[in-house]
């Protein structure tokens, strides 16, 4: 599946979200959301302090825990 641009995620959808940190860039292993907010866990609702680059739709097949 495509990724597009962290920009273009719409608000509260259960989505796979490819983030920049310390280690580089690499997809979360938890479903997120865009809120209004920011951004968040989809399980939880725990604001997240992330900086994004991509996203693509969750899809529980491609994740071990199915979350």
């Amino acid at each position: 599946m495509m990724w597009n641009a962290a920009s273009t995620a719409p608000l509260d959808l259960k989505i796979e979200l490819a983030v920049i940190d310390h280690d580089g860039t690499h997809a979360l292993v938890f479903a997120c959301k865009r809120t209004d907010r920011g951004w968040a866990r989809a399980d939880t609702g725990e604001l997240l302090e992330v900086n994004p680059t991509h996203w693509r739709p969750w899809a529980a097949h491609r994740h071990p825990d199915g979350i």
